[in-house]
């Protein structure tokens, strides 16, 4: 069974404090120039790992990803015509 992960936006301010960031989940991005880092943890540890992150000094704020909540089942989508030829002729 697959665990239920989400993802954490975690703004700081400085590089060097990344590797801290490590211990809380895992680091699947981090951008040096706008100075965020992603971090997926699981949906059941998520409040506490968010007010652990908020506890250190270095972390400006953390926003939650939204991906579990958005909807992936289209209902009615019709294909395309050009590309359901393309996939026919084997493009």
């Amino acid at each position: 069974m697959r665990t239920k992960r989400q993802g954490i936006i975690v703004w700081f301010q400085h590089m060097k404090n990344l590797k801290q960031l490590k211990r809380y989940g895992n680091l699947l991005y981090a951008s040096k120039k706008l100075k965020y880092a992603v971090i997926y943890v699981d949906q059941t540890e998520l409040e506490e790992v968010e007010s652990r992150l908020l506890r250190h000094s270095f972390v400006s704020r953390v926003d939650l990803s939204f991906k579990p909540e958005i909807r992936t089942e289209f209902e009615g989508a019709k294909p395309d015509k050009a590309k359901q030829y393309d996939y026919k002729m084997g493009i």
